[in-house]
């Protein structure tokens, strides 16, 4: 059980690096974290995440990427090979972390605290977590939900004003 109360207590390995990404970082940002995997029907969804981070980034919006392994083995083992994929096939710029663990008996503290949050846990690869300017969980999204789709852009844009 977790005993963070907000999302800026929690930190996160960075992909293919040694250094962490504290969410305290992401403090007056609108978060987008995203739980991705390199090999699944959703996959693509990397191109719409991308475009939206591009869209929006210089107005405050951060994406980060959590690739995991945890529905169906759909990541790669390395993180090499995760970054590798991501940035050939998508031209992904926005910050990943490192593999992690989403769902189960031992998620990340912060899929804890997101579950805890918005009543929902991951049920697939791509769940998206929408996170004010102030560190409140504001919208979770299921893997089924583009991007780009109309219910969260509409939401990021207000989030953003």
């Amino acid at each position: 059980m977790h005993t963070k109360s907000s999302v800026y207590d929690f930190s996160i390995q960075k992909l293919h690096d040694d250094e962490s990404i504290p969410f305290s970082g992401f403090k007056d940002k609108v978060l987008l974290v995203v739980n991705t995997a390199s090999k699944c029907g959703y996959t693509p969804q990397y191109k719409t995440l991308e475009q939206l981070y591009k869209k929006y980034k210089d107005q405050g919006l951060v994406v980060l990427g959590i690739p995991s392994g945890d529905f169906g083995g759909q990541e790669f083992g390395s993180d090499q090979e995760t970054q590798k994929f991501c940035e050939i096939n998508y031209g992904v710029t926005f910050p990943l972390a490192t593999k992690t663990q989403v769902s189960g008996n031992q998620p990340h503290p912060f899929y804890e605290w997101a579950s805890k949050e918005s009543g929902e846990v991951p049920q697939w690869n791509f769940h998206k977590y929408l996170i004010d300017r102030s560190g409140k969980l504001v919208g979770s999204y299921a893997s089924s939900v583009d991007p780009l789709d109309k219910e969260i852009v509409q939401k990021v844009e207000v989030l953003l004003q």
